[in-house]
């Protein structure tokens, strides 16, 4: 029997309201971290759960932190850098390596060889010679040799550090002084590290020694470099055996002394504000401080051959998962075609997208092919900015205030198709909003980057910037 008219309305409203309630209760559950977590899931990623992460926003806190666990190092420490430049915070680095080695601890060190050819105070082999004399183990990756051409691409690009198999470091930053001091001809060097202690730990050591063991021929491996993950830690004690040494407050050479931006502490345990990061490194926790270990992380790595498009796909998919915003700080912005087309799809769907470059570069050429590509998204609706306190080397992005990441990535092709890299997806808000706390910070000394800007640029740099674009699978 057909229902009467006033039947048929409440079922048609209580239909409405059962829609409206269950598509909000989908859209909950389909949040862009979630979306972002099915992505790695269904790849195959270890989600891995139990984490603790310290952000490291300048060059000052990363070496300062970086130092004071090498000193508490018991069984091993191994580094992977793109470059030791071979300036008084890496000989203050390989002099506490020594001290280390002494203890009985195992010290191994890796670099690129192109890393190292292409900075302008590069180890050479005397230098090798005698860090190897005092026990360090330093092994270079890939050494360049006749015909030079075939070692171009492939670079390893990795900055990874494990320390006891507990402690891990990744970012931006190599090691050089002038991540603390800048660089007479473009200022400031702006980067940003981070600490890892939990699950996540044992991906980087994995990748670490898979590297070591290729480019020697040894078997490093084994329980001693996995140990379990703490679930929790507290503070350890220094005892008169571990003092602070002026290695930790980095005021041990001539060239590092203290000033507002090194500030000396007794105990690592507070930071005082300094003209970078007015009110982030203030409220930076210790080093030794109590950790609660419950941040998810993924760690994304690339290796040409073997998993070759997993950086692209995984930032395309991280900007696809997007619902409301994407934040991307890079220092050489010429992304290739996947992840151009996932930042304007985000554009075209409504998100709001910032895009911060730095104004001035290290690398001639590549800002103008950058600030191409930044005016066509600008057309399209995303905001960009260019950063003037110096040079942004960081490589970070945020979706959402929900999930993030950091590492040794940046949005070009030599990243994206060639080298090896290293990035971990970080799924936690508070993290999350330090970054972004640090990117409006940083917004305000940079410049919007309107077509107005773009016109005032040069002829030739705008024409360059065109025919840069062309080789963007090289850059």
């Amino acid at each position: 029997m057909p229902l009467h008219y006033p039947m048929r309305q409440f079922l048609f409203t209580l239909s409405l309201i059962l829609a409206t309630i269950f598509t909000a209760h989908s859209q909950e559950q389909q949040r862009s971290d979630s979306i972002a977590k099915a992505y790695f899931q269904a790849e195959g990623y270890d989600i891995t759960q139990n984490n603790h992460l310290r952000l490291l926003l300048t060059g000052h806190d990363k070496f300062i932190d970086l130092f004071a666990h090498i000193r508490q190092a018991k069984h091993h420490i191994h580094l992977e850098y793109f470059n030791f430049r071979n300036d008084s915070i890496a000989n203050t680095l390989f002099d506490l390596l020594a001290e280390k080695v002494a203890e009985g601890v195992e010290v191994r060190a890796m670099f690129d060889a192109f890393g190292n050819s292409s900075n302008n105070q590069p180890l050479k082999k005397h230098h090798l010679q005698a860090i190897a004399d005092r026990g360090i183990e330093i092994v270079k990756f890939d050494p360049i040799v006749f015909p030079w051409i075939n070692h171009a691409f492939n670079r390893d690009h990795r900055k990874i550090v494990v320390i006891d198999g507990l402690v891990a470091y990744t970012g931006g930053m190599n090691i050089a002084d002038y991540y603390i001091e800048g660089l007479p001809e473009i200022g400031e060097w702006r980067d940003i590290h981070a600490r890892i202690e939990g699950e996540a730990v044992a991906e980087l050591q994995t990748i670490f020694l898979k590297m070591w063991n290729k480019e020697t021929g040894q078997n490093i491996g084994g329980a001693a470099y996995f140990p379990k993950p703490p679930r929790e830690a507290t503070p350890p004690t220094r005892t008169a055996a571990t003092p602070l040494a002026a290695a930790d407050t980095l005021i041990a050479t001539d060239t590092l002394v203290a000033t507002d931006t090194l500030v000396a502490t007794e105990t690592l345990a507070s930071h005082t504000e300094t003209s970078l990061n007015p009110g982030l490194l203030s409220a930076s926790p210790s080093p030794f401080e109590v950790k609660a270990y419950e941040l998810p992380i993924v760690i994304v790595d690339r290796a040409p051959g073997k998993t070759s498009h997993t950086m692209r796909e995984a930032y395309a998919a991280c900007i696809d998962a997007a619902q409301h915003e994407v934040k991307i700080i890079n220092p050489y912005f010429v992304p290739t075609r996947k992840v151009k087309r996932a930042i304007k799809r985000a554009i075209k769907a409504g998100k709001d997208v910032e895009i911060l470059l730095p104004a001035l570069s290290d690398i001639p050429f590549t800002p103008n092919v950058a600030f191409h590509i930044a005016h066509n998204l600008v057309k399209k609706g995303a905001k960009v900015y260019l950063y003037n306190g110096g040079f942004h080397h960081s490589k970070v992005m945020m979706i959402d205030g929900t999930f993030c990441t950091v590492g040794t990535t940046n949005l070009n092709s030599r990243s994206l198709n060639y080298d090896y890299e290293t990035n971990a997806f970080i799924f936690d808000p508070s993290t999350t909003r330090q970054l972004n706390q640090m990117f409006e910070h940083d917004k305000q000394n940079s410049t919007l980057f309107t077509h107005e800007e773009w016109r005032r640029r040069s002829a030739w740099k705008r024409f360059s910037g065109w025919l840069g674009t062309l080789l963007t699978p090289f850059l």
